[in-house]
């Protein structure tokens, strides 16, 4: 595993900001880390990047230890925090080189060109990095993060404030980037969360209430499945009743109706089946799914 927490926490005073949580992470693994403000997500993010040790657990980066063996998580992490620190009297090309530097890359040049034309600053290399737009000024805390090539990529909050087209650019390169690399995100944007994320960690005063897939989670909040169909000829509650996996009908106006099954079936092919062979026309039939944000307000209410 690239990433790998166990019993992790955080205490400051009588308060436990991150509580005894683990998860682990894997290379090719885009991992979405969501919860509300002040639920422990930066917190634990720095613990990883070596910006503040933990109180109690462990926490290792590609099999080092983030307490013990500190420089070698930093030489394979790479980390944007939410608040992008950038000189912005600088110029792009003159900070990427900087930061290259830092890292102790022997072929500068060419690593800053290939950052320049991986992250999109090709037109705005030259320019004063405060002369940006917001946008820029994310793909240029992306080049620094990604500089030294790391393993796992740790971004926090890394679109936000940015405009549509801004989202939909920072979000592809997110995912071209955790193809063959482990990428851990915090967002507050939900659709963000369904276009990028294999995975997806909750974390609620500290304490980590999901870890699972969208389609996993939206089933295990819903409950029950749950699919609303219209027929064109008039049935009844009963006669669907009989439709196997079927738990319960409800009529909601004239020939549309609520069928109710258990969360892990789908009985849509079966209400189709009951059609044919009571010729009935069958004019809608739509499952209800449950929202990511669905999903983010029952686990952290």
């Amino acid at each position: 595993m690239s990433v790998k927490v166990s019993n992790l926490s955080k205490i400051y005073g009588d308060q436990r900001a991150v509580n005894s949580i683990s998860f682990e992470a894997k290379k090719g693994e885009i991992l979405g880390f969501l919860g509300p403000n002040g639920a422990g997500k930066t917190t634990t993010m720095k613990i990883l990047t070596g910006f503040i040790p933990q109180s109690e657990g462990t926490a290792e980066v590609c099999g080092f230890d983030t307490e013990t063996e500190s420089m070698e998580v930093r030489r394979r992490i790479g980390y944007l925090p939410e608040h992008n620190p950038l000189y912005k009297d600088m110029y792009v090309r003159e900070y990427l080189d900087f930061v290259a530097g830092l890292h102790g890359i022997k072929n500068k040049k060419s690593r800053v060109a290939e950052m320049v034309e991986m992250t999109g600053l090709t037109r705005e290399q030259n320019k004063p990095i405060g002369a940006l737009s917001k946008g820029y000024r994310q793909r240029v805390g992306l080049s620094q993060a990604m500089m030294h090539d790391p393993e796992v990529l740790i971004l926090d909050e890394p679109t936000s404030g940015l405009d549509p087209n801004q989202l939909v650019e920072i979000r592809s390169l997110i995912k071209q980037i955790g193809e063959q690399r482990t990428v851990i995100f915090s967002t507050h944007i939900m659709q963000e969360v369904q276009a990028l994320c294999d995975r997806v960690l909750i974390i609620n005063k500290g304490n980590l209430v999901a870890d699972d897939t969208i389609d996993t989670l939206q089933q295990r909040v819903a409950g029950e499945s749950v699919v609303t169909v219209e027929f064109a000829e008039t049935t009844n509650s009963k006669k669907l009743e009989t439709i196997k996996g079927v738990k319960k009908v409800i009529l909601l106006k004239d020939k549309t109706y609520q069928i109710f099954a258990s969360a892990d079936s789908d009985v849509r092919a079966e209400v189709f089946r009951f059609a044919v062979d009571n010729r009935l026309t069958l004019l809608g039939m739509q499952k209800e799914v449950f929202s990511v944000e669905d999903v983010f307000r029952k686990l952290t209410k």
